[in-house]
């Protein structure tokens, strides 16, 4: 990593509109956005509304552990989505980043053969991506400090 970035809730916004004309220009019109817990929920929700996309789901993932420690694999925690709900649907995962890009071939791993056809939207997309993203607003391999998990949690 070269450095840090900043997102703020601004950009965010300014993303995913970027993200979405993106999606609707290609003229991929998703049955279902999968998002991935906890930084892609934002990102899925923003991109139902803009998309106009009924039907969102998410799946847990459990991954990094804290700043650039993770476990040795991404894990999915219950409740798993049921497939079946996603059978002949067309399926956009959504996540803030696609850092080691391990998480994201973990959940397309997860839809590829059950679904009619399955593509990624991301904010950011680090160089090393095992999953190189049909969406993407900013390649970067800076570390980025997200407005929503920046601040320590409440206790």
């Amino acid at each position: 990593m070269r450095g840090r970035e900043a997102l703020a809730y601004g950009e965010f916004g300014l993303a995913v509109r970027q993200l979405a004309h993106a999606v609707a220009d290609d003229g991929y019109h998703p049955d279902v956005i999968l998002g991935i817990a906890r930084g892609g929920v934002f990102l899925a929700g923003g991109l139902a509304y803009a998309l106009d996309c009924k039907n969102l789901s998410l799946v847990n993932v459990e991954f990094y552990t804290g700043v650039g420690t993770t476990l040795e694999m991404p894990v999915m925690l219950a409740p798993v989505p049921d497939l079946i709900d996603f059978t002949d649907k067309r399926v956009l995962i959504a996540d803030d980043v696609a850092d080691s890009g391990r998480t994201l071939k973990l959940v397309r791993d997860f839809c590829v053969g059950q679904v009619a056809e399955v593509r990624s939207a991301v904010i950011y997309e680090k160089s090393q991506s095992l999953v190189k993203c049909e969406y993407v607003w900013k390649r970067t391999d800076d570390w980025i400090d997200f407005p929503w998990s920046v601040l320590p949690p409440v206790r």
